[in-house]
């Protein structure tokens, strides 16, 4: 087994619906899908993000080899009343695609030579 970053197997898009984020991760390919529904739940979402959001939902999209994720309590109010630096969630997307999954070795190998 090797650990590496989710970059390596999925692309991410997030964005905000008043106080939560909402992050879609999707599998670069439809073989990394079971290795993201396997890896990353909700509870290793949630303490990937520990401090910053108060609950983490988690939706499987599989007919899109994708995960979708509503951070609550992540925007400290939304938009529009929120004085973070981020108060729309768009970097929630490259901070989960930093956290580490457990794939076998030949996998690691085979999506890091890709990314390049």
């Amino acid at each position: 087994m090797a650990s590496i970053e989710l970059r390596y197997l999925a692309h991410a898009r997030s964005g905000d619906k008043g106080d939560t984020a909402n992050v879609g991760l999707i599998a670069l390919k439809p073989g990394y899908y079971d290795i993201l529904v396997d890896q990353v739940t909700r509870k290793r979402v949630a303490r990937h993000f520990k401090g910053m959001v108060s609950d983490v939902e988690r939706f499987e999209l599989p007919n899109l080899n994708a995960l979708n994720f509503l951070l609550h309590g992540a925007l400290d109010g939304g938009g529009t009343l929120s004085l973070k630096t981020d108060a729309q969630g768009k970097v929630y997307s490259t901070a989960l695609l930093r956290m580490k999954v457990d794939v076998p070795a030949k996998v690691a190998k085979k999506a890091m030579e890709r990314a390049g």
